[in-house]
């Protein structure tokens, strides 16, 4: 059961004005990040970590959560008005949000799609808050045996899910893996693969990393798509009363919204699947369900509450398994994860037992940035929209600019330098070979605790295996593990036998 103290207290530290500011601050950073094409949530969160530095471990991870937030919101402005999501998962928005603007209701489009990313956030942060808390108590009865078998069927599991080939992800989850044992041994002491670099003693710095291979690489990807998009311009906001969201047609959409709501949870509770699933997922539910599906794709707005429902609710459902195991299930989890490292503090059941009050104040800090995001949203329409005309000649270079800034800031110096750089080109190749960003991300982040918890199960068990029968949990991920790789292994056959009937055809 919670603490009621613990629980009051962090109301009130979320609810003072100093985090309703760094809150407000983080969502606005998300929206102006998320309206902008080119951007998207990873960006955003690597470059704003370095800006944390200074910061509480609170005000950090409240700020970048308002940001994660924010991002996914503002998204929808760019899919609307310019028919090029911010994000992703923002791709099935512009089925409906785009003709719905191109049809005279630009600012109606944009409304429905607030108040469907808004109730949809809120109601998955209850839901967080909900399942979280006794996960990590359950949690917390587990041994090294329980925790080192489900980590492994995790990281099988994002490798399997979260890309289009299961040999690509399990590819990228062994190189996060291979980089997550770089630095000293920790039980000898012995240097490994640190090549005679003393700065790689403590292992590979995250914030390099992470800013070479999400924020600068993505820029380098971006220098490619530029010239494609270079004269598209959007759609601006009229005064035409015909362009205003009636209570009626908003009535009309609050089914959809549940059911978007409900999809994108699930999809973000399983770690790997990510908020485009959820959201195509969403708008598929939602057409089959229509009565006339012909309206879908012609500017229904049911189309735009489905998909900014679910894209909206799998970000704090993502953060189930992070807050209940310490397993990051998508990009942004794991980048709070560095954050967290960062500030020292170790994510996962544990901040029940050692810092409930850290961890109510998050939650609670989580639902003032839901309500952040309906007001900072819907007085901020008109500037949000006028914002999509920045070209990206202008926005490249500057988010070049903070990446290198934020590592000097850092103190990371040359050698900081040369290591964003190298993952800069590294992140090129995953992103333009399609190696799962998210398998890597989290291979890397949680090899340290896999390692120790291996090293202690080995130790306590004296290499005997037979133990593992006093381990029922244990033995049922071992299980479920081992068929997860027969049934990933025989459909990555079946698609590269597929494959090459098609092209004997």
């Amino acid at each position: 059961m919670p603490d009621f103290n613990a629980v009051s207290d962090a109301f009130a530290i979320a609810l003072s004005w100093e985090s309703i500011f760094v809150i407000f601050g983080g969502v606005l950073m998300g929206y102006i990040v998320g309206v902008i094409p080119g951007l998207n949530r990873s960006v955003a969160i690597a470059i704003a970590i370095p800006l944390t530095f200074y910061m509480s471990p609170y005000a950090a991870i409240s700020f970048l959560i308002g940001l994660s937030k924010g991002t996914a919101a503002g998204s929808a402005v760019s899919a609307i008005l310019l028919n090029t999501p911010g994000e992703a998962s923002s791709a099935a928005t512009c089925l409906d949000g785009y003709p719905m603007a191109r049809d005279g209701r630009p600012r109606t489009a944009l409304k429905i799609g607030l108040l469907a990313s808004v109730i949809g956030d809120l109601l998955a942060t209850l839901l967080l808050i909900g399942v979280a808390i006794p996960f990590a108590a359950v949690a917390l009865k587990f041994g090294p045996y329980e925790l080192a078998a489900i980590l492994v069927f995790a990281l099988i599991f994002i490798a399997g899910m979260a890309g289009g080939s299961f040999l690509k992800g399990m590819a990228a989850g062994g190189l996060g893996i291979v980089l997550g044992t770089v630095g000293l041994d920790p039980e000898t002491g012995a240097m490994r693969l640190t090549f005679g670099f003393y700065e790689l003693m403590e292992g590979v710095p995250i914030l390099p990393l992470v800013i070479g291979t999400l924020a600068l690489s993505e820029m380098f990807v971006q220098l490619d798509e530029y010239r494609r998009n270079r004269n598209q311009s959007a759609i601006n906001l009229g005064d035409s009363k015909k362009d205003d969201l009636s209570w009626k047609e908003f009535k009309m959409t609050v089914p959809t919204i549940l059911r978007g709501t409900a999809i994108g949870a699930f999809v973000g509770a399983l770690p790997g699947l990510g908020p485009s699933v959820g959201s195509f997922m969403s708008y598929g539910a939602a057409k089959r369900a229509a009565k006339d599906p012909s309206t879908y794709g012609k500017g229904d707005p049911r189309g735009i509450a489905a998909a900014e429902s679910a894209d909206n609710a799998v970000i704090p459902a993502s953060y189930i398994p992070l807050f209940g195991l310490g397993i990051p299930g998508s990009v942004s989890a794991a980048l709070l994860v560095g954050a967290f490292m960062i500030h020292g503090i170790t994510v996962g059941p544990l901040m029940l037992r050692e810092q409930p009050e850290m961890l109510f104040s998050i939650f609670s800090g989580m639902l003032v940035a839901s309500l952040l995001m309906l007001a900072i949203g819907w007085y901020g329409l008109r500037v949000f929209a006028r914002i999509t005309n920045i070209p990206q000649h202008l926005v490249i270079p500057i988010v070049i600019f903070l990446c290198l800034a934020g590592i000097q800031v850092q103190g990371y110096g040359t050698f900081g330098l040369l290591v964003v750089f190298g993952f800069a080109i590294l992140g090129y190749f995953l992103k333009k070979f399609d190696y799962s960003f998210v398998t890597f991300l989290v291979a890397f982040i949680v090899t340290p605790m896999l390692e120790l918890n291996m090293r202690q199960s080995i130790i306590l068990s004296g290499g005997d295996a037979a133990i593992l029968l006093q381990r029922p949990i244990a033995v049922v991920f071992i299980v479920a593990t081992v068929l997860l790789l027969l049934h990933f292994g025989w459909s990555a056959m079946r698609q590269r036998k597929k494959a090459g009937l098609t092209r004997e055809d």
